[in-house]
C-alpha cells in the first residue's frame, strides 16, 4: 500500500467521521444521555472492585492496582474498538436499504467502508481520560521499559483480533443479514476480561484465554506489562493476531461472492 492511498483512505476516513460526529452532536440530549450513562457504568463497577478488592485484600492474587489495572486496560481495548468500528452495527441496515450496492460501486474499498465509515464522538470523549487513567495506574506498577513496549505492541495485537471479529460479521452479515447479534454475544464474552481470567477456573479458563480468545485480547496484555508473560507466550498471541486477520480477510472475501443485490 503506498503512501497516496494511506493519505487517500485518511482522507476518507475523516470526511466519513466528521459527518457521523455532526449528526450525533446535533442531537445533545441522546449525546449527554449516553456519555452520562457510560461515566455511570465505568464508575460504578469500578468502585465495585475496590471495595471487592478491600474487603477480600485480593483478588485471585491480584493487589488493587494491579485489578484496576487489567478493568483499565479492557476498557481501553473495548472503547476504542468501539470508537473505530461503529459502523458495523449498522451494516445490517445497509444491506437491507440496498445500499451496500452503491458501497460497492464507489472507488473505495467497500470492506474499508463497511468497518469504518464513522468514528463514534462518545467513544473519542471518553478515551482521552481512560488513558491517563491507563498511564496513572500503571505508573504505580514499576513496570521496566520493555515490559510498557510489550503492553504497547499487544494492545496492538489486540486491536487486530478485534478487527479480525468485526470484519467476520460482516461477512457473516452479507450472508445471513445477522449482524446485530453476533456483535452483542461478542461484547458479552468481551465483558467476561473486565477481570483477570484467573478467577475461573478450568476448562472455562482456557476456553476464554484461546478459544474465543479474551485472555489473549485484554489479560495478557496487562500481565505483561506486570512481567508475567513468557516471550513464548507473547509470540504466540502475535502469531494468533496475525492468523485471526488472515481467516477473516479470507472470509470476508469468499462473503462477496455470495452476495446478492437488494434489488435482485
Amino acid at each position: 500500500m503506498t503512501k497516496d492511498v494511506v493519505v487517500k483512505y485518511l482522507k476518507v476516513w475523516w470526511l466519513m467521521s466528521r459527518n457521523s460526529f455532526l449528526a450525533i452532536f446535533y442531537t445533545k440530549v441522546a449525546l449527554s444521555i449516553f456519555l452520562t450513562g457510560k461515566i455511570l457504568r465505568f464508575s460504578f463497577f469500578l468502585l465495585f472492585l475496590y471495595f471487592l478488592v478491600v474487603g477480600s485484600n485480593s483478588l485471585a492474587g491480584y493487589t488493587l492496582n494491579q485489578v484496576i489495572f487489567f478493568y483499565l486496560t479492557f476498557n481501553l481495548i473495548d472503547v476504542t474498538s468501539q470508537f473505530l468500528f461503529r459502523e458495523v452495527y449498522r451494516f445490517r441496515a445497509l444491506l437491507v436499504s440496498g445500499g451496500f450496492d452503491m458501497v460497492l460501486l464507489k472507488p473505495v474499498s467497500p470492506l474499508f467502508r463497511s468497518l469504518m465509515g464513522g468514528a463514534d464522538i462518545i467513544d473519542l470523549v471518553t478515551l482521552p481520560p481512560l488513558i491517563c487513567a491507563l498511564v496513572y495506574v500503571g505508573s504505580l506498577l514499576n513496570p521496566s521499559l520493555i515490559s510498557v513496549i510489550t503492553y504497547v505492541l499487544l494492545l496492538i495485537n489486540s486491536l487486530l483480533i478485534a478487527t479480525a471479529f468485526h470484519i467476520f460479521v460482516l461477512g457473516f452479515g452479507i450472508r445471513t443479514l445477522e449482524v446485530d447479534h453476533l456483535v452483542f454475544i461478542y461484547r458479552d464474552l468481551v465483558n467476561l476480561g473486565k477481570l483477570p481470567i484467573d478467577i475461573y477456573r478450568e476448562p472455562i479458563r482456557s476456553v476464554v484465554t484461546y478459544l474465543i480468545p479474551v485472555g489473549i485480547m485484554i489479560t495478557l496484555p496487562a500481565k505483561a506489562l506486570m512481567g508475567m508473560v513468557s516471550p513464548l507466550g507473547i509470540l504466540m498471541t502475535f502469531v494468533i493476531g496475525v492468523i485471526a486477520c488472515y481467516f477473516a480477510l479470507r472470509f470476508w472475501q469468499l462473503s462477496l461472492t455470495k452476495y446478492s443485490s437488494a434489488s435482485s
